[in-house]
């Protein structure tokens, strides 16, 4: 008799994990397939240090007032992993504007990996959340570091395709202006450009107010994002500005940046969309 009731719970259990894993297929056979059939390519921005959501308000107003209308969507990531929307995207908008931001945004390497986790995780919330599997990344000064930390220790190439990405400011080696003092994440960044997608064509941009820094980030700093990045992607594309907007809080605004934005990334990715 005991065998008997053993033998008949162990059938419902393999029924019930038959049931589940052939549902589990089915499931994850249908999300790849709309990820292969999504035609959606967002541009994917992080901002600064003590910046918000809001930092590149402008420089989104102004593509749009260039151009077709891109939808906006703004992701708060919380201490506690939770996400905070505010926008949407519309359902015909293949091309929508995506800010990420964070509600610790202190500066430091040990939080900018913590921040990096956090992207990993609303990165794989929106994909889950929108089917896109393209996308192009935008970072103004240490969120191109957290993009940097992201490219060499968390992208998979399996579940995201990443063709450009544009840094504006990124202090590559912090507040120094020597590259013969190189920080510890210049160093790990360094050793981890192995680890970069070797399709991937970076834009670093630098503004400069006196051709040494551009009022808070030295340009030997920016200039630095070389050493990660030559020899290890498809192409490395160094831009200094000078004049008006080249200031380190105002480089999202400038008009050189608008311009390289929308030639470089808007429009080569939006040809993707109308394959």
């Amino acid at each position: 008799m005991k065998n008997r009731i053993i033998l008949g719970f162990s059938l419902i259990l393999i029924i019930i994990l038959g049931f589940y894993g052939q549902y589990w297929v089915s499931q994850t056979s249908t999300n790849q397939a709309k990820l292969q059939n999504s035609r959606m390519t967002p541009v994917i921005f992080i901002p600064g240090s003590s910046a918000t959501v809001n930092r590149f308000d402008n420089l989104l107003t102004t593509i749009n007032s260039n151009g077709p209308a891109h939808s906006i969507l703004k992701v708060l990531v919380k201490k506690n992993g939770d996400l905070v929307y505010q926008g949407n995207i519309n359902a015909t908008d293949r091309q929508p504007f995506i800010v990420i931001g964070f509600e610790n945004n202190k500066d430091g390497y040990d939080n900018i990996k913590k921040q990096t986790q956090w992207l990993t995780s609303a990165l794989d919330s929106l994909q889950e959340r929108y089917h896109f599997k393209t996308f192009a990344a935008v970072g103004h000064s240490n969120g191109g570091l957290i993009w940097t930390n992201y490219f060499e220790n968390y992208y998979d190439s399996d579940s995201f395709n990443v063709p450009t990405l544009t840094t504006l400011g990124t202090p590559f080696n912090f507040s120094e202006s020597s590259l013969q003092h190189r920080t510890e994440m210049l160093k790990d960044f360094v050793q981890g450009g192995k680890n970069l997608p070797s399709n991937l064509s970076m834009y670093s941009i630098a503004g400069t107010e006196d051709y040494t820094d551009d009022g808070i980030v030295p340009i030997q700093s920016v200039i630095a994002g070389k050493y990660i990045y030559q020899k290890h992607v498809k192409s490395y594309t160094q831009t200094i500005l000078s004049g008006d907007n080249a200031q380190h809080s105002s480089l999202p605004d400038n008009p050189e940046v608008v311009k390289i934005l929308q030639s470089k990334v808007i429009v080569p990715l939006s040809r993707m969309t109308q394959r």
